[in-house]
């Protein structure tokens, strides 16, 4: 069951910057249109357990699909750029994951890679229609729930995606190859990260965190990041609940490789991933891009994390040929 309605666009409200804050960057072009992003009629979807999920989709109803599903503390605004651009030729389909934005918060032990890439196959079967097949892209955790729903519904694969485009993200198995110095055992470490990342992603974190810039900016975006896309990053990890962050934050620490097996990924593939990504180094992204069937290629992005915000015409458009069919996708930077 779905049901449809159309939400009136608004202003939004920035809880994580100050008047004074807000007032300096009123007159950045950037900061005006990601304080507005687009938004279209909205589909309500329910996942396997219940959870609502909020779907909104964009452009044409004869478009081709693009489905987009964000990463960990972010929402549908996180692809404000893909949006406004694609959705002038394409129908667009972004979503909530659960626990993020205007999705509902999922019943206890419902903070799961298992239960997003449920999600994932509801948000499908509601939007793609028969004969239809979608290009399909995550970000970060939403590349992870593109994964987990490869291998929960190995069949659904053919039969919904088009594509895939995988971006800022990883198979799992993060610490053995994380950069980090010292020579701690890494079955310590192991444990160290779980119980840090279990009790800190547990703990409720102020909008107006002090020193939010200095603890959040170095993993989240690169040095060239604009004053705009830094503060709408801030604004969704802050305003993120903290029972979501939580849950998906020890989710990813014990994320393992052997979780999901690319192999289910049948579909040509993109990978993208940032030089300068310092949450999921580049090399998370060379090693699902060594293990898929039928790989595009490995796109390398200038940049931190959030690709999709800092090169914003770089990945739409690398989404823009997977929707027309392009033979070949360029690689280059």
């Amino acid at each position: 069951m779905c049901t449809r309605r159309r939400v009136a666009s608004d202003t939004r409200t920035w809880r994580s910057l100050s008047h004074r804050q807000q007032a300096r960057l009123r007159a950045d072009e950037e900061f005006a249109f990601l304080s507005d992003p687009p938004r279209g009629p909205v589909i309500e979807v329910r996942s396997a357990d219940g959870t609502r999920i909020h779907t909104e989709v964009f452009g044409p109803e004869d478009g081709h699909p693009i489905v987009l599903s964000h990463g960990i503390c972010c929402a549908i605004r996180f692809w404000s750029y893909q949006i406004a651009e694609l959705s002038r030729d394409f129908r667009v389909i972004a979503f909530d994951h659960r626990g993020h934005g205007r999705s509902g918060r999922p019943p206890a032990g419902g903070y799961t890679f298992e239960r997003l890439g449920d999600d994932l196959d509801a948000v499908l079967r509601h939007t793609v229609r028969p004969g239809e097949r979608a290009i399909i892209a995550g970000h970060s955790m939403g590349g992870i729930a593109i994964q987990s729903w490869a291998s929960s519904f190995p069949d659904n694969v053919g039969r919904y995606a088009e594509a895939v485009a995988l971006i800022n993200t990883t198979p799992g198995d993060l610490l053995p190859h994380l950069p980090l110095p010292g020579s701690v055992p890494a079955q310590v470490l192991d444990r160290i990260t779980r119980v840090a990342m279990s009790a800190l992603g547990g703990l409720p974190v102020p909008p107006r965190l002090p020193l939010r810039a200095q603890l959040l900016d170095p993993v989240t975006v690169g040095r060239q990041a604009s004053p705009a896309v830094r503060a709408a990053v801030r604004e969704m990890i802050l305003t993120t609940p903290t029972a979501t962050r939580g849950g998906f934050l020890r989710g990813l620490s014990g994320l393992r490789s052997s979780d999901h097996d690319l192999a289910d990924l049948m579909v040509p593939t993109v990978v993208v991933g940032s030089e300068s990504d310092r949450l999921l180094p580049f090399a998370q992204s060379r090693r699902i891009e060594s293990g898929l069937p039928a790989s595009l290629g490995l796109i390398t992005l200038a940049g931190g994390h959030c690709g999709p915000l800092e090169q914003p015409g770089r990945v739409t458009d690398v989404l823009r040929d997977l929707a027309s069919s392009k033979a070949r996708i360029s690689t280059t930077a």
